[in-house]
């Protein structure tokens, strides 16, 4: 936010003529003017915002209220529909009797009389007024009805009832008044006519005395209105000529506008009083209707103080403004003067006039400033006569300094001169120390001591050398013997690993066999182990076959035993059936000596006939003869059903012996299959028994052969780390070899370098009296020694054939320092003739 801050503050100046911004009045008054601009431009815009949003609300109101208004004229229009379809449909209008008809009406009316005009009950075919409320039209065609046109009767034929247009129809008492009529039918030939009153409606408007509310018809002319209509309804009937108000009623929603200019048309009209230049109109149509509702007002009543709150925003703003620039040129004025009065001081002071008078008497911002370039002019004066004082003593100190530079040039040439000498191998040359100067004495000693440290070094060296060289021809011989005895080593080692190699793959397939074996082992004592549970299975299996079988002999017993109950009460159902059947025997008799009876009561009947009194005895002898002969049908039926239960009842003695004899053998045969089982059962268990021995014996064989793999394993494991060892051995063997060869290598290089060494340093000239003892001891000699020693210890081992183990440490010292030793010098002493040391001097070459 800064950055932008400043970014824009940036941007402002190079906008900004630099005419402009070096003058603090002119930009002063540029701020005030852009602030009172501001300033006006707020309170404009707020004043007119207010502004929009109160006359925004007040059309807003305006809407509601023609909506609620056009709401009111519909409910009155429905009510009066409900109304005539209540009379049309009430039990009176459906007896059809005119007279009774016209009472009702009439006492309706009389309840009613503010809303109703008038109502009629009319006969559509005949076109006739059956019956009136008014008396003048009882018995009249219905053309008498001036608010009914010949349009209705078609319109009830298809809709059943039909609205007229707003008319003014003469009253009782000569005049004229406004109605609308609902012609609704009560049968296929009669309807009821209801005029309703719009002066009722007029009586529900409520405005405010500065709105004039008009309700125009689908023709847009005036049906009602706020004003009544005026005198004598003069108003009634005329047309809405504003074409583009009448437009914002096509919409669904309640429409509003302002209108600028006098009002025309009937709105000018003098009932309505209406003379406003600007006024705001709201239309709105009415739901279920051609009708409409328009409200207008004028704005100056519609807005209120709106007009006002403008009128005073307006000067509230342009007091506010003046009230800042007044303000502002006051403050500016002051603030600027004594700005410019303090920049002329400040330009006197710029010319060196440091006496200039920097006081006032405003002790704000500016006071301050005052005071700050006071209190600057002060410090600015001691700071110029310390400039002053320093000047003088920096001119003191340079003399001094040019004296003293000079003087250690003066020096630095003898130094040099030294210098050239060391370096042309001079090392006897020494620099004389300078009283004067203290770092130049402590250079020259220095130098001196490292000139004396430099002479006895190179003296040393040259001992060195030579006893390296003599050292170096020593170590080659050594080390050709110790290669020699190495080589000696490599084959023998190298014997014994491919002996130990055979042996490993031996053992191997040794181990492979084993393993095999082993398995086979746990694969028969698993095999074992199935058998042995099969046959424990089938022991178990037997001994629940064995109980099943004595179960099943314990059931065909019992079975057995039903079977003889059975047949118990099967003979038993025979000897009743036979007794049953000597019964029907019996009725058999019974009815033939009835039939016989009858007979003989039918000519009982017949001689009683002939004498003139037998005819009631004749029909009770028919009567017997006939029941004789039912009994003798259904005795012999029972005879049929019978005989049939008798074959059925010996085919099931049959069966069931035959059963009975069948569960006898099967019982025989369940207990031969018990014997079995249990002959099976044992030798199953003796099958177990054996089974069970030659599992744990093939257990016991599987982990002997378990033993002996893990035995063969552990040899084989052995032999491979016989045969690494020795691999190991042979390498390093061969690295002992090729590490002797390095080092014969190395002390032929360092020989060679020794006298080149040596060639080098007779360059030098050096006093040998004055050295002190030589900084070299013996050692290095010894350790060349020492590595010879080694080469001897190396090829007895070799030669006498112990193994590596024991001489590991000898070896070591070939195999691991001396290479690296060798390696290090070969490094240092590359390939060429560059010596060990390079001095630059022209009397080596």
């Amino acid at each position: 936010m800064l950055k932008l801050a400043v970014t824009i503050m940036s941007l402002v100046r190079q906008l900004i003529p630099a005419v402009i911004r070096r003058r603090y009045a002119v930009k002063f008054a540029i701020a005030l003017l852009v602030l009172g601009v501001t300033v006006g431009m707020i309170g404009f815009v707020a004043t007119a915002t207010i502004t929009d949003e109160v006359e925004e609300r007040v059309q807003d109101d305006h809407s509601t209220a023609v909506q609620q208004e056009a709401q009111s004229l519909q409910m009155w229009h429905d009510q009066n529909e409900r109304t005539a379809s209540l009379i049309a449909t009430s039990d009176v209008v459906a007896r059809d009797d005119a007279a009774a008809i016209e009472n009702s009406l009439s006492d309706w009316r009389l309840e009613h009389r503010t809303e109703v005009f008038e109502i009629s009950y009319v006969d559509t075919d005949e076109e006739e007024v059956l019956a009136s409320t008014a008396d003048r039209f009882r018995g009249e065609s219905i053309d008498a009805l001036e608010s009914v046109d010949d349009d209705a009767i078609d319109a009830l034929e298809e809709d059943g009832e039909w609205v007229s247009d707003p008319t003014l129809v003469d009253d009782h008492g000569g005049d004229e008044t406004p109605v609308v009529s609902y012609v609704v039918a009560s049968d296929d030939d009669r309807a009821i006519v209801y005029s309703a009153e719009l002066v009722s409606y007029m009586h529900s408007v409520h405005v405010d005395d500065h709105v004039t509310m008009m309700a125009l018809d689908g023709d847009g002319t005036v049906m009602a209105d706020s004003e009544y209509l005026g005198d004598e309804y003069e108003t009634f009937g005329l047309e809405y000529d504003d074409e583009a108000t009448l437009a914002m009623a096509d919409t669904d929603e309640a429409d509003t506008d302002v209108i600028e200019g006098a009002p025309s048309g009937v709105l000018g009209h003098d009932a309505y009083g209406f003379d406003s230049d600007e006024y705001i109109v709201s239309i709105t149509s009415v739901s279920g209707t051609d009708w409409s509702i328009v409200y207008h007002e004028p704005t100056e009543e519609a807005y209120g103080f709106v007009h006002s709150v403008n009128e005073w925003g307006m000067i509230a703003t342009a007091v506010s403004v003046l009230t800042i620039g007044l303000i502002g040129a006051v403050l500016g004025r002051n603030t600027s003067r004594s700005i410019d009065k303090l920049t002329r001081k400040a330009e006197r002071m710029e010319g060196g006039d440091l006496a200039v008078e920097l006081e006032t008497k405003r002790i704000d911002n500016i006071g301050r400033l005052y005071k700050g370039f006071d209190s600057m002019r002060d410090a600015l004066r001691e700071q110029i006569e310390e400039a002053e004082a320093a000047r003088e003593e920096a001119e003191q100190e340079r003399e001094r300094v040019e004296e003293i530079n000079a003087h250690l040039e003066h020096k630095a040439d003898e130094y040099s001169e030294v210098m050239e000498e060391a370096a042309a191998g001079d090392l006897t040359a020494r620099m004389d120390g300078d009283g004067e100067n203290e770092a130049m004495t402590e250079i020259a000693e220095d130098f001196n001591e490292m000139l004396a440290e430099i002479e006895a070094t190179v003296a040393d060296l040259n001992r060195f050398a030579t006893e390296v060289a003599t050292a170096s021809e020593e170590v080659t011989a050594s080390s050709e013997e110790v290669r020699s005895a190495s080589q000696q080593v490599t084959e023998s080692i190298q014997q014994i690993s491919d002996g130990a190699d055979r042996q490993n793959e031996s053992l191997q397939s040794v181990n492979g066999e084993m393993t095999a074996l082993s398995t086979t082992t746990e694969e028969i004592a698993a095999s074992s182990n199935e058998v042995a549970d099969i046959a424990e299975r089938t022991v178990e299996t037997g001994r629940h076959g064995q109980e099943a079988a004595q179960e099943a002999i314990a059931a065909m017993g019992e079975i057995e035993a039903d079977a003889e109950d059975t047949i118990e009460e099967i003979r038993r159902l025979e000897s009743e059936v036979q007794q049953i059947d000597e019964l029907i025997v019996s009725i058999s008799e019974i009815a033939h000596q009835t039939n016989m009876l009858a007979l003989n009561a039918n000519i009982e009947a017949s001689r009683s006939a002939n004498a003139g009194d037998g005819e009631g005895f004749a029909a009770v002898a028919q009567e017997v003869k006939t029941l004789s002969e039912d009994v003798a049908d259904a005795a012999d039926e029972a005879e049929n059903r019978l005989e049939a239960i008798r074959e059925r009842t010996d085919r099931s003695v049959d069966e069931v012996e035959s059963t009975s004899t069948n569960i006898d053998d099967a019982s025989r045969k369940v207990s031969d299959a018990v014997d079995a089982l249990e002959e099976i059962a044992e030798l199953a268990r003796q099958t177990n028994v054996g089974v069970q021995e030659i599992s744990a014996a093939t257990e016991e064989q599987a982990a002997s052969t378990q033993e002996v793999v893990a035995m063969v394993d552990e040899a084989a494991t052995i032999s491979d780390s016989t045969s690494a060892e020795a691999e190991t051995v042979t390498a390093a063997a061969e690295e002992q070899t090729s590490a002797l060869t390095e080092v014969t290598e190395s002390a032929s290089q360092l020989s060679g370098q020794a006298s080149r060494l040596s060639e080098a340093l007779d360059r030098f000239e050096t006093d040998p009296d004055d050295l002190e003892d030589s900084v070299f001891d013996s050692d290095a000699v010894e350790v060349v020694e020492t590595v010879g020693d080694g080469t001897d210890s190396a090829a007895d081992t070799g030669h006498t054939g112990t193994s590596p183990d024991e001489h590991s440490g000898d070896a070591g010292l070939f195999s691991d320092e001396s290479p690296d030793d060798a390696e290090s010098l070969s490094d240092e002493q590359p390939d060429g003739d560059d010596d060990v040391f390079t001095f630059d001097s022209d009397d080596g070459e």
